[in-house]
């Protein structure tokens, strides 16, 4: 038990340092980016989500420390029924048992490992195969269909490894688009556009395909022409990396290219379609490494599509299940934003022996089973640092005041120990450990999401299935990047961020002189 509450204690001592310093290390993750503080999911700012539930209503006032004279959120209960259900202002001390798993790389690349062999554990030339294989029957198939294309040829592995070369390479230049490599422009790259002329590429980009033929049956026929990679994604992402034991669920902000935005058109911004889907992952928060990814459609009629679910809380609740059905009963620690945070779902998930902390918010949250008085403000103005518990078993609902009102759902952490919130400007802000744990974790993941982000493919095509596929590409890209980072091949050469998808780009293209430009 000792032992147990050593590692525990060692965990949020490594997620504090991170806190604290609110940067991440080149020593292991690369540049310093800007400060993401002021991002309301993340930060303990009064901006957050997690407002009360009072202020949105318009005027219900709690009657005193404890009592609600007016109705909370739906589905949460009276003080009465609160009672009934077990809910108690008597705390008692929670332990989450070991983690009954290893953390870190699953196989070790050895010293020599290129760019092009991280990127691989991902992509392997099986993968890139099947893409030459659908890309060529699609061709095929159309011009069977609408007449033949005299300046097609069949597309070749080494080109299709070219072809990938030359999108990625939008992520390090950040070019408007990719065709600008063959531009005269600010944006041109005559160090590689010589690999490849710009018409060969615009017929291969045409035909592109990763499945060819829509399948006469399956259930996710919506995403039927990037369902295998994904599937082949996700397997290659558990087999290469063992994550820490905290993780986080969340949806990563995924902005429209804004050089595109400046420069283009209002007809051509007219014609840019919005993204029709959502994508959700579940990441380490000792490294940034994504763990799972779940995409869903916006529209659609099959079960992939978000109108087959009657409200969000049931369709976040569905994705937090996806994301976490290869965890259980390794004893993990999940931290969930408002729009995933339920009691019903942690009370599963802990049956799986997989712990959750997370932030909860009145007008996001699935607020059923909670009692009222914990969800709306009192009448007596509070203090900042001051906090409110209440328990049901082992699960703690929190009340938590800074600048607003915070509250946190969890059972992973003790509600009898408290934590310091570390601010730049206001000093220690003292709070429940439960606070500064999901503060520290969510913190580091948010900077490291913000810097990284940086570094997605630009290539933003119309069709969904594309934009899916150049966005897990990217996620592909970091992850390796992580990796890298980890292996002794770092100790050989130092790349950034940035100079490893240079060298990535480079090796894609097979050129001689892979070493990235300064």
């Amino acid at each position: 038990m000792a032992e147990c509450g050593r590692k525990a204690l060692s965990l949020l001592e490594a997620a504090r340092s991170r806190y604290e310093s609110l940067q991440i290390s080149d020593d292991m993750f690369g540049e310093s980016g800007d400060d993401s503080s002021d991002n309301p999911f993340y930060s303990t700012s009064g901006d957050s989500d997690s407002d009360n539930y009072i202020a949105e209503r318009g005027g219900n006032k709690e009657t005193g420390h404890g009592g609600s004279s007016g109705a909370g959120p739906p589905g949460s209960l009276s003080r009465s029924q609160a009672e009934e259900e077990g809910w108690t202002e008597g705390l008692q001390d929670v332990t989450v048992p070991p983690y009954k798993d290893t953390y870190g790389p699953a196989q070790k690349m050895p010293a020599t490992a290129t760019a092009l062999d991280f990127f691989q554990l991902f992509v392997p030339d099986n993968c890139i195969q099947n893409m030459v294989t659908q890309t060529n029957m699609y061709a095929k198939k159309f011009q069977e269909r609408f007449g033949s294309d005299e300046g097609w040829r069949p597309v070749t592995t080494q080109e299709m490894k070219a072809f990938l070369g030359f999108v990625t390479s939008t992520s390090v230049q950040r070019c408007e688009s990719v065709l600008s490599i063959w531009s005269s422009g600010f944006f041109s790259n005559r160090s590689i556009a010589l690999k490849m002329s710009q018409a060969r590429f615009e017929k291969i980009l045409k035909y592109f395909h990763i499945v060819a033929f829509r399948p006469s049956q399956g259930s996710n026929q919506g995403l039927y022409k990037i369902q295998p990679f994904l599937d082949s994604l996700q397997q290659s992402f558990g087999c290469t990396f063992r994550p820490s034991q905290t993780q986080v669920l969340h949806e990563p902000l995924i902005d429209e290219d804004p050089v595109f935005i400046t420069t283009c058109t209002e007809r051509e911004l007219r014609k840019r379609k919005k993204r029709k889907f959502s994508l959700w992952v579940r990441q380490c928060t000792s490294t940034g490494f994504i763990c799972q990814i779940s995409v869903h459609l916006k529209d659609g009629q099959g079960t992939d599509g978000l109108a087959t679910l009657k409200n969000k809380p049931q369709l976040h609740s569905l994705v937090a299940k996806q994301l976490c059905q290869n965890i259980s009963g390794k004893n993990t620690i999940i931290f969930t934003g408002p729009s995933i945070t339920s009691l019903s779902l942690f009370t599963e998930f802990s049956k799986q022996d997989i712990f959750c902390c997370g932030l909860l918010s009145t007008r996001k949250s699935d607020c059923t089973g909670l009692p009222q008085n914990m969800l709306v403000c009192g009448s007596v103005p509070a203090q900042r640092g001051q906090s409110r518990v209440m328990m049901q078993g082992g699960m703690s609902l929190i009340s938590w005041y800074n600048k607003g009102h915070f509250r946190f759902l969890s059972n992973a952490y003790s509600p009898t120990k408290q934590g310091l919130i570390i601010k730049r400007k206001s000093g220690e802000i003292p709070c429940p450990l439960a606070v500064e744990a999901f503060a520290a974790h969510l913190s580091y993941i948010c900077k490291y999401d913000d810097k990284y982000s940086k570094y997605f493919i630009f290539h933003k095509p119309n069709k969904t299935w594309q934009q899916v596929f150049w966005l897990s590409i990217s996620i592909a890209i970091n992850n390796a990047y992580i990796l890298y980072k980890m292996s002794d091949a770092y100790t050989v050469e130092r790349y950034s961020r940035a100079q490893f998808g240079e060298r990535l780009v480079r090796e894609l293209l097979d050129l001689d002189d892979c070493s990235p430009t300064q």
